[in-house]
């Protein structure tokens, strides 16, 4: 077995997505004859407390991310960071020579997204947007069903991001929840990119939308012990017209944080003439089926795809697969493909998608304010993958 190459990794923002980085590096053993090796020599947080976590487990810090960017050992840097920081820092990584994996949604609307994309493709830097749950087994395992041929022509297909952080009224305001720092498009610009990767990746880019967003708790406590406006959405729910080989075909996407009942639940569903895919990480070893029989018998069947990931790892294929297994699937998807040994496995996000996302958020903002149907104005010329 060849020595995997050791490739330098720095860190900006050193919050839940910065340590889950560094605890999925910890657990890169666990991919045999990957051909490289991640390393993270330092994080830039400005909070001393954040940086605590890194220096604990032996990771240089630094508060300023000008100065990470200025090391000859870092050669990738993930930035995690809120939404309106995204153009600063992502063209700073592009000017100081680094490849990136970013963080959603690529800049805090369509217009800062053009602006990075345009940077991106000025350069020669390996570029890719992060997005976790399409590599969970059972979701691939739908992917290689649409793939397959074996669905016919569709009828209609779903996506959906769930889960219920906000749905405590007392929770206090963060910046989720802020239009100046998260967008206009508020929760889907967190949690968009989450699905709309595999429709996009398998071809399916809607032509228009009709949109619901909801503003359900308008004001939450603050800092200072008083009341704070919230002014972004906190659901949306698209209705979308996908063409397609066979005709067009709805697309309904969900981006919600108030969903009564649900933790985080991840869903792509996609049903057409021959047959059904359904795959949930609420039920996370299994992925359902529909199929007809030659008796005309209309059958739903559970298949159990076990611990089989994009990427081969040491652990049994029949234990249950989890979110830092996705973790550790999407670094060794970013890592292999910015080496050219990607092939034909499932790759992350691109920032012709992430801009592509932004082109349709923005047309769902429009649909709801406009109470309408708008067609997404995607932008082509700027956005090559």
């Amino acid at each position: 077995m060849s020595t995997p190459s050791r490739v330098g990794v720095g860190i900006i923002g050193g919050g839940l997505m910065g340590r889950e980085a560094l605890a999925a590096f910890g657990r890169w053993a666990a991919l045999p004859g990957h051909p490289v090796r991640p390393e993270a020599v330092c994080v830039a947080d400005p909070a001393p407390a954040a940086r605590e976590f890194f220096t604990a487990h032996g990771v240089d810090t630094v508060a300023d991310h000008t100065e990470l960017l200025a090391r000859d050992d870092v050669e990738v840097v993930y930035a995690a960071v809120p939404h309106d920081l995204h153009e600063r820092i992502y063209l700073d990584v592009l000017a100081a020579g680094k490849d990136l994996l970013a963080e959603k949604p690529f800049g805090i609307d369509l217009d800062a997204a053009r602006r990075i994309v345009a940077a991106i493709e000025a350069s020669d830097r390996f570029v890719r947007c992060s997005s976790e749950f399409p590599f969970y087994p059972g979701a691939q395992a739908a992917v290689d069903r649409v793939r397959s041929g074996a669905l016919g022509p569709i009828i209609e297909a779903r996506g959906a991001f769930l889960h219920s952080s906000d749905l405590q009224r007392s929770k206090p305001i963060n910046w989720k929840r802020q239009r100046a720092r998260c967008g206009d498009i508020g929760v889907m610009a967190d949690l968009g990119m989450h699905v709309v990767h595999v429709p996009f990746r398998l071809g399916w880019r809607p032509r228009s939308v009709r949109a619901v967003l909801q503003d359900l708790v308008s004001t939450r406590p603050d800092p200072a012990g008083g009341t704070a406006v919230c002014d972004t959405a906190e659901n949306a729910t698209l209705s979308c017209r996908v063409p397609g080989p066979d005709g067009d075909f709805p697309l309904t996407l969900e981006t919600k944080r108030i969903a009564p009942g649900e933790m985080n639940t991840w869903v792509f569903e996609a049903v057409g003439m021959d047959g059904g895919v359904s795959f949930t990480t609420r039920s996370p070893a299994v992925v359902r089926r529909f199929r007809l029989t030659d008796a005309g018998e209309q059958v739903w069947e559970q298949v159990q795809p076990g611990h089989h990931s994009v990427f081969p790892t040491i652990t049994g294929g029949i234990f249950e697969f989890g979110f830092p297994d996705t973790l550790l699937q999407l670094w060794a998807a970013f890592l292999a493909e910015r080496a050219g040994q990607l092939g034909e496995r499932f790759g992350c996000a691109t920032p012709r998608e992430a801009l592509d996302s932004h082109a349709l958020f923005a047309a769902a903002l429009r649909s709801d304010e406009r109470d309408c149907v708008e067609v997404v104005a995607y932008d082509d010329a700027a956005a090559s993958a």
